[in-house]
């Protein structure tokens, strides 16, 4: 990656060197330049929000800016990167969406998420360490940058315009009014499931910003409690990819003696699993890890699995991240253990579960959802 700080060789997490996705893209490099254009003045608290693989802190890095991010991946990346080019540990300090923000933020720089609601939950956590002159500049890919999205900043932080296009990118320039009356908070968001679906028929979710279907439950999880398999004893089960955790609370309430490690690479989600099982006075043995899926968890330790895969990375669509779930799943699994998935049917995870197990059973399906099985042999 060519910046005006030099050149930068980056990669994501975990590294692949088959992955052909690059871990920057053309609204890092139009930030960057703007940055060096304009003669920004980056020696007061620079804080950088949403930087997917670390290129944003890692060419910023002799500025000491501080990266807020929900993803653990990005964390990892963002540690590779810095040692890569020798930045000194601590030069940065890397923060989760969890952690409290600065107390005084001078410059903002605002990689446009996914998800709105996460991009409100966190301009609202930093408006009170905004000041009129903090500088504030938001970028994203075309696609990424809405009416909704200009909307957000004018609404909590101040008035809004955005740049010409660059290489399908688009900067966002906000000037912030302290006087703006700002709204409050809506996260985390509370509700409660529908009946008729097992175990967590009229149970509590609470889901933090930016977590999938954050204000209901999605029909393919609906799908998967519908058919969550039956059984006690004991097992050690984890909620792989967990989400808000209504997988992993269901089975804890169809049997109380169950050890449920809850895991996810986003902050947000772990967080929100946690509220959840709490929320729902769960009997037993619960532990909520952040991290890259099965990675620390020992091999030979687990009697059940069960996954809803992302097909995303960002904007990417990949099936890569299911992959390693589906890997780490079988290293994980006792024998005898089993991997259930849930998916859409068009993604054809029947075929890496007979090619990695050796087996794969079709559990339930409808028109648009399979839940499938895969033992460890």
């Amino acid at each position: 990656m060519t910046t005006p700080w030099g050149e930068l060789a980056l990669t994501r997490f975990p590294e692949d060197p088959r992955d052909r996705l690059r871990a920057w893209d053309a609204s890092d490099e139009y930030l960057l330049r703007y940055l060096a254009q304009e003669g920004i003045v980056l020696s007061g608290t620079v804080v950088v929000v949403g930087d997917r693989w670390g290129a944003l802190v890692t060419a910023l890095a002799e500025h000491r800016p501080a990266q807020i991010t929900d993803s653990h991946l990005t964390q990892e990346a963002t540690r590779a990167n810095l040692a890569r080019h020798g930045v000194e540990p601590g030069a940065v300090r890397l923060l989760t969406t969890q952690d409290p923000p600065p107390g005084r933020v001078d410059v903002l720089l605002v990689r446009v998420p996914k998800s709105l609601a996460l991009l409100e939950d966190q301009l609202l956590r930093l408006a009170p360490a905004v000041h009129a002159g903090t500088v504030v500049v938001g970028a994203g890919m075309v696609k990424e940058i809405h009416t909704s999205t200009l909307r957000l900043f004018e609404r909590i932080l101040g008035p809004t315009r955005t740049s010409l296009a660059e290489k399908k990118a688009r900067l966002i320039f906000c000037t912030p009014d302290p006087a703006l009356e700002r709204p409050a908070s809506p996260w985390p968001y509370v509700y409660t499931l529908p009946d008729g679906i097992g175990p967590a028929s009229g149970r509590t979710v609470v889901n933090h910003a930016g977590v999938f279907c954050a204000d209901r439950l999605d029909i393919g999880t609906r799908f998967f409690l519908e058919h969550l398999p039956s059984g006690g004893g004991g097992r050690r089960v984890v909620d792989l990819g967990c989400g808000n955790g209504v997988v992993g609370t269901a089975v804890a309430l169809a049997d109380p003696a169950a050890e449920v490690l809850f895991v996810d690479e986003s902050f947000q989600a772990v967080a929100s699993a946690e509220a959840t099982y709490k929320a729902n006075g769960v009997p037993g043995h619960a532990e909520f890890r952040v991290g890259d899926g099965l990675a620390g968890v020992p091999a030979d330790s687990v009697d059940l699995v069960l996954n809803n895969p992302p097909f995303h990375s960002h904007q990417a669509t990949t099936d890569a991240t299911a992959w390693r779930m589906f890997t780490g799943a079988r290293r994980a699994l006792r024998p005898g253990g089993e991997l259930w998935v849930i998916g859409n049917r068009h993604l054809g995870y029947h075929v890496k579960l007979r090619k990695l197990f050796g087996n794969s059973r079709l559990v339930a399906s409808d028109p648009k959802f399979v839940v499938l099985k895969a033992v460890k042999r």
